[in-house]
Formats: C-alpha cells, sequence, structure tokens
C-alpha cells in the first residue's frame, strides 16, 4: 500500500515553527511600537520648544506654568504657536507614572523668564537617555 501524505510528526514540527515565528513577529512588533512611542514623545517636545521659543520672542516671556495643559493651545495677541498641546502616548514605557509633559515656568532675573519641560523616554532615542528627561531653552539633558 502506497499512502501519500504528511505524517504526524511532520505536521507537528510544522505547526511548532509556525507558532515560533509568530512569536517572534509579535515581540518584534511590541519593540517597535514602544520606539515610536519615544519617537512621538521626543517630536512632541521638540514641536512644543519651537512653539514656546516663538512665544517668548513675541511676549517677552514664556507662558503662565497653569496655561501649558494637553488639549489647550499656545497663543499671544491672536497669534497662534501650536493650536493643540499633544499628550503624550501611553503607556509610559518606563518612568512609572511619568505620562504627562511637565511644563514649569520660572523667573530667572528681574523679567527673564526660562522654563523646564520634563518628559520621559523608554529607551534611549536620538542619543537622548531613557529615562527621565529635561527641555528647556538651551535644549535636552537627562535628569
Amino acid at each position: 500500500m502506497n499512502k501519500k501524505g504528511f505524517t504526524l510528526i511532520e505536521l507537528l514540527v510544522v505547526i511548532a515553527i509556525i507558532g515560533l515565528l509568530t512569536t517572534m513577529s509579535v515581540l518584534a512588533l511590541q519593540s517597535s511600537r514602544a520606539r515610536a512611542r519615544d519617537a512621538k514623545r521626543l517630536s512632541d517636545v521638540k514641536q512644543l520648544q519651537t512653539a514656546l521659543g516663538l512665544y517668548e520672542h513675541d511676549a517677552q516671556s514664556y507662558p503662565a506654568t497653569a496655561s501649558i495643559t494637553p488639549g489647550a493651545s499656545i497663543s499671544y495677541n491672536g497669534v497662534v504657536y501650536m493650536a493643540l498641546i499633544p499628550a503624550p502616548p501611553i503607556p509610559d514605557d518606563g518612568c512609572s507614572g511619568s505620562t504627562q509633559y511637565t511644563y514649569a515656568m520660572q523667573t530667572v532675573s528681574g523679567d527673564q523668564t526660562s522654563y523646564t519641560l520634563k518628559y520621559c523616554l523608554g529607551a534611549t532615542t536620538a542619543e537622548i537617555p531613557s529615562g527621565l528627561n529635561v527641555a528647556t531653552p538651551a535644549g535636552i539633558t537627562s535628569e
């Protein structure tokens, strides 16, 4: 008798290989999503820095701390510098609870102001280390 077909062992090997490949692709997708969230956070912070710089150029100071919240806008005298302040993507990817961008305006001396903008990265992105980072008018530093 000449039967044609696959044995049970051959089928189990093929199923095991498919399961292994599926698991590896799911893990790769999850790390890609985390990198995309970090890239979005960094892009948001750079856009906020640009909008704050333009605001300061026109208003001669940075906006008050309470005025920078997700969903609000950055504007001065009818000029809109950022129509919608972004909320950071979630989950936070490593800073346990630091899911928001934290802005604070400071008075440096007399009428000169500055700001700090804190945010979290889950992994090193564009040479900026993972963890809590701070953006200021001078640039981005790790905390």
